[in-house]
């Protein structure tokens, strides 16, 4: 199916995926046939079909800084929003920025915007969330962080976890609402939801 979907995986990074898929579906109850595209659908979108395990934060306009995060940035620092241009092409100020003082993070000072953004296919992202995963795997929080940014396996591990366990997704069938809860809006539906209809269809 991954091969099917993801037109842009050679055939022997698509079987890998493949194997992996199947194995954290049967492992956290990722069963029916509707799971499994919702499932697909999110991960292939958020992945950029299974070539990424760390947000980039990497910004090079300040424009699309304001594009994404319109309520905490503009062009000039006006209205106590933050001015963008003092942000683009530095990942960890902007991470330490946007991210600081939710899910469990720190302050801006406390690094764990950087520390904590997203990882795996899925996009398992700060302290909070972290350490829930890792309480779940009985791992160190460190070590489970390095093994979801470079190991194909816990990528996709930490994906189905989220899918599953952290967002209850399963039995949900309506793309809109799966993709509200993973990415917290709609950035990517009409993407995810080509996925999903490919991911049905097979």
């Amino acid at each position: 199916m991954i091969k099917e979907i993801c037109t842009t995986l050679k055939a022997d990074r698509a079987q890998v995926m493949e194997d992996i898929f199947h194995a954290v579906c049967q492992k956290y109850g990722i069963l029916s046939k509707t799971d499994m595209a919702g499932f697909a659908s999110q991960i292939c979108h958020e992945s950029g079909e299974f070539t990424i395990k760390t947000e980039s934060l990497r910004y090079t306009t300040p424009q699309r800084l304001v594009d994404v995060w319109p309520k905490r940035f503009n062009l000039d620092g006006s209205g106590g929003k933050l001015n963008a241009n003092d942000y683009i092409k530095n990942e960890q100020k902007l991470a330490s920025a946007v991210y600081a003082g939710r899910n469990g993070n720190g302050d801006a000072a406390s690094g764990d915007g950087f520390t904590f953004r997203g990882a795996g296919f899925l996009q398992l992202t700060g302290r909070e969330d972290a350490q829930k995963y890792a309480n779940f795997l009985q791992k160190d929080l460190v070590a489970t962080m390095n093994l979801v940014r470079t190991d194909d396996t816990y990528a996709m591990d930490a994906a189905a976890w989220e899918y599953a366990i952290k967002s209850k997704l399963l039995g949900q069938t309506d793309i809109k609402h799966i993709t509200l809860i993973v990415n917290g809006g709609y950035t990517g539906l009409d993407e995810r939801t080509k996925y999903y209809n490919k991911a049905m269809a097979l």
